[in-house]
């Protein structure tokens, strides 16, 4: 059964006039107090149980994950939602009830403003059980729209390339708060640059399998959906998705010069974008999906591009640095985040699209690579070498709250953020 949002006497028109939109990029922005009380079960009221407990967990996760919350610990007041939250600090908190009735599990959300004493927003879930967490998040990013006036991002996912056992590097795929991990490729050699069709569903990427790194598509929720569409001679690279998820920008090194090709998703070739000028690679399609922005190093030495697809006119946008690699254009448009050698390391920058003065958002004695977005452009996920490891780190796009998004065995880089998953 699929989600089913009922408003019914829970949310009211008034809401739509009462959003705070909260400035979280302000430099004196502080983190929001929040508190989440124990989840009350209909059925059993009165009782608390640990599934109570972890479902409470679980959307306090999904709300700091995005970085401007902070949320009471339910040990300070017994998870209990009779709390005086002004004496507690607290600026909001999220009263949840629930009740299982055969096959459906109903859920009633109510973010409350202390400060104003009244309730922001609330409304009722109705799913199957299976999908109680994803109801749990659903809400989460509701709450993150009604602070930011911007949907959150829990029900997103991340891509990246993992070793496995046997000295191999395979694709998997995670929701964002580290769970749900799943192997998406077995080809037993190197799987590498995973791309996310713009609706989520599908993935591109290469492997070398067998030997020639060539192109493949997978839907990675269903088993046994892999096909290649690109095996040409030498380099199949980088796939970059267009906004309508009809084509696709890769790299190919067929006739010897690795150039940017416009291929359909049955790897059909429909232009050449660039001619012999440097090696060109690791494209990114604007928002607008009339520009990309891709790496060459027609210049002397790897530097970020931007092409009119139609036209093929490119100007070159970063003039900082020897070695600028990696561009990955935000949702919203208005910034390229890269990866940029400075003082020895490879550090994450963001340029506008016009070029201009670079910002560094990393600064520590790492290297910090392969950038890419959130779907909601406030937050990256990059790649950091940190003492022999490869680990997934987020950042927000003004450079503070640099974590660790999951802690996984072995070496993991080419992080792609999805879409919003519904």
């Amino acid at each position: 059964m699929s989600v089913l949002a009922l408003f019914a006497g829970l949310f009211y028109s008034s809401v739509a006039q009462a959003k705070v939109y909260l400035d979280i990029t302000s430099p004196e922005f502080r983190k929001v107090p929040f508190a989440v009380p124990y989840f009350s079960n209909k059925n059993n009221p009165g009782t608390i149980e640990k599934t109570d407990q972890d479902m409470a967990a679980l959307l306090a996760q999904g709300l700091e994950f995005h970085g401007f919350i902070s949320v009471v610990s339910p040990e300070k007041y017994d998870g209990s939602r009779d709390t005086d939250w002004l004496k507690l600090g607290v600026d909001f908190s999220i009263i949840t009830d629930y009740q299982v009735s055969g096959d459906t599990i109903t859920f009633e959300f109510r973010l409350l403003d202390i400060a104003e004493g009244r309730m922001l927003a609330g409304k009722r879930y109705k799913g199957s059980p299976d999908i109680r967490d994803k109801i749990i998040l659903r809400f989460c990013d509701e709450v993150i729209f009604q602070l930011t006036g911007e949907r959150g991002v829990s029900l997103s996912n991340i891509a990246y390339s993992s070793e496995v056992p046997g000295d191999f590097k395979e694709i998997f795929v995670a929701d964002v708060l580290g769970r749900n991990i799943k192997q998406i490729t077995r080809h037993k050699n190197l799987a590498v640059s995973p791309k996310f069709s713009p609706d989520g569903k599908l993935l591109a990427y290469t492997s070398y399998h067998p030997i020639n790194p060539n192109l493949y598509i997978t839907d990675w929720q269903v088993a046994k959906t892999t096909r290649a569409i690109s095996r040409r001679p030498g380099l199949n690279l980088a796939p970059a998705w267009s906004p309508d998820g009809e084509t696709m920008v890769i790299t190919l090194s067929k006739d010897g010069n690795p150039d940017l090709y416009l291929i359909n998703n049955e790897g059909a070739i429909l232009d050449r974008l660039t001619q012999n000028t440097g090696i060109n690679v690791s494209p990114a399609w604007s928002p607008d999906g009339r520009h990309i922005t891709f790496v060459s190093d027609r210049s002397g030495n790897p530097q970020i591009y931007i092409m009119n697809v139609k036209t093929k006119s490119v100007r070159r946008i970063t003039f900082q640095g020897s070695d600028n690699t990696e561009p990955s254009w935000s949702p919203d448009g208005e910034w390229i985040a890269y990866s940029g050698l400075y003082e020895g390391r490879y550090h994450i920058f963001t340029i506008k699209p016009e070029g201009g003065q670079p910002l560094q958002l990393t600064w520590h004695r790492n290297d910090h690579e392969s950038p890419s977005w959130s779907p909601d452009s406030r937050q990256i996920v990059f790649t950091r070498r940190l003492n022999n490891d490869k680990d997934i780190c987020t950042v927000f796009r003004n450079g503070t709250g640099l974590r660790t998004l999951f802690k996984l065995e072995g070496h993991q880089s080419s992080p792609e953020w999805s879409t919003r998953m519904e």
